[in-house]
């Protein structure tokens, strides 16, 4: 069965609405305007942690709703319920309109379709009981702690939700998704003394649950999580200056996310508030370097076979070899620009309106080699591992903290460190960076991008990298 198919029988043979009248509320709740949708979701999401060997908490949930959305120049009406009814989703279509204001619209085009499927459609929450699942939990505290006898902590969870869509728009057209995410978070506190330090690690994706309960999968998450705990525990004060940086391959593309991505996003780009603003054709970072967008990774956390307004993913090339070549477009956005949509029209649930956000953003490899990379550093950081991070789009400025990081002494890694924080400017970063390594990486699927109240799931990755010229704060006297 497709997923239009699947889609039809739980928002109308279930609920007993008629999809042809409810296409006629749509056409006629967005007659005159110049874009819109009706986004019809149906969601189930569980959750089960551990903490220090006892189930600490579970919870499930099942929900479902309406959110229909009316765009007539810059202006946007939406209006939302959780009640799946034909006279509930008349009066969201009263409610709208209100945008109109005598605008004569011309309807934008529908988004092209698609046969392809990046993820399995199946249920992952109905296919391991809940018995199966705490033991999985309390199997890796007992692991944990038979590993070192200085764990003293472990923290436990796995989730999964299984989401339904559909996209009903004026012209008749529609687009069923159904995607399923899955992850497995473990975090260790590990003592000597009276110090503690903590260690994390975690993956997941749009999958099953079944790669998890691998023993192999769930031990490889465990033994990770405990080797940055040991080594935060014999870490020395983090040193503070400007000095060179090697990032690592991976999960220390979350900076690049957050300190370039999220200003390359076409809403910001429009209101000139980006850093990036007027910028495309230009040089923006060092030769060599390219950054993408990719929606179409198959079972990746930040992928989705259509956006939430139905465009397709895509591979988006957003800077080429240091030259801006566009920004992250939903529909709205990119009409007004002059651009086309790029399949990045996101919302956390049918309670949203969507934005332009990022899928799996990541930079591309080069051609050095990682040791290469860190032998050309007389004395810097090397960056394995962040925690947290700020960054302003309007200025590009960025703080971010390393969750494991090690000096670089005369071409070699060091000791580990404690309290290091990089600052800088988006931007001016990525004009500072002067090799890029082959190993590109992506993360293990843990990402969850937030912006405006919104969360969505996302990737990000990039080879190992030398940046020169950044300012590291640290803890050191």
């Amino acid at each position: 069965m497709s997923d239009l198919a699947r889609t039809d029988d739980l928002f109308f043979t279930r609920t007993g609405m008629d999809r042809g009248r409810v296409q006629g509320i749509v056409a006629n709740s967005l007659s005159g305007m110049d874009d819109g949708e009706l986004f019809l979701e149906w969601s189930q999401s569980e959750s089960v942690a551990l903490d220090d060997g006892r189930i600490k908490s579970t919870s499930f949930d099942t929900s479902q709703g309406f959110g229909l959305r009316a765009i007539s120049g810059e202006a946007a009406g939406y209006a939302h319920g959780s009640e799946l009814s034909e006279e509930a989703i008349r009066r969201a279509g009263q409610t709208v309109r209100a945008v109109k204001s005598g605008h004569a619209g011309t309807l934008a085009a529908p988004p092209p379709g698609t046969n392809r499927t990046l993820y399995t459609d199946a249920n992952p929450l109905s296919q391991i009981d809940f018995q199966t699942k705490t033991k999985l939990l309390t199997d890796i505290d007992a692991y944990a702690r038979s590993k070192d006898p200085r764990v003293r902590q472990v923290m436990a969870s796995i989730s999964g939700t299984w989401q339904a869509v559909e996209i009903l728009r004026a012209d008749g057209s529609r687009v069923g998704d159904i995607r399923p995410l899955v992850r497995l978070n473990v975090s260790i506190v590990v003592g000597d003394g009276g110090r503690m330090e903590t260690g994390s690690s975690g993956a997941g994706g749009r999958i099953e649950y079944h790669k998890y309960f691998d023993p192999a999968q769930w031990k490889s998450q465990v033994e990770e999580a405990l080797r940055q705990a040991l080594v935060n525990l014999s870490s020395v004060p983090a040193p503070a200056g400007e000095m060179p940086v090697v990032l690592g391959s991976g999960w220390p593309g979350v900076m690049l996310h957050e300190a370039v991505g999220h200003g390359l996003e076409g809403d910001f780009n429009r209101k000139l508030t980006s850093a990036f603003s007027g910028l495309i054709g230009q040089r923006v970072a060092s030769p060599g370097v390219t950054v993408v967008d990719d929606g179409t990774i198959p079972d990746r956390r930040g992928s989705i076979t259509v956006d939430d307004e139905g465009t397709p993913s895509a591979y988006n090339v957003l800077i080429e070899d240091g030259i801006l070549k566009g920004y992250m477009q939903d529909r709205m956005n990119a009409r007004l620009l002059g651009m086309k949509p790029t399949g990045n029209g996101r919302r956390e649930s049918f309670a949203h309106a969507p934005m332009p956000r990022m899928t799996n953003t990541y930079m591309l490899a080069g051609d050095k080699e990682p040791e290469e990379i860190i032998k050309s550093v007389k004395r810097g950081l090397y960056a394995v591992n962040f925690g947290g991070g700020q960054v302003d789009i309007t200025s590009g400025k960025f703080v971010f903290s390393a969750s494991e990081a090690y000096l670089i002494e005369d071409g070699k890694v060091g000791a580990p460190v404690k309290g290091a924080t990089l600052i800088g400017n988006g931007p001016d970063a990525l004009t500072k960076i002067t090799m890029i390594g082959n190993d590109l990486k992506l993360d293990d699927g843990v990402g969850t991008c937030g912006k405006d109240g919104q969360g969505v799931p996302v990737g990000v990755g990039q080879p190992t990298l030398r940046m020169d010229g950044l300012t590291v704060g640290g803890t050191a006297a």
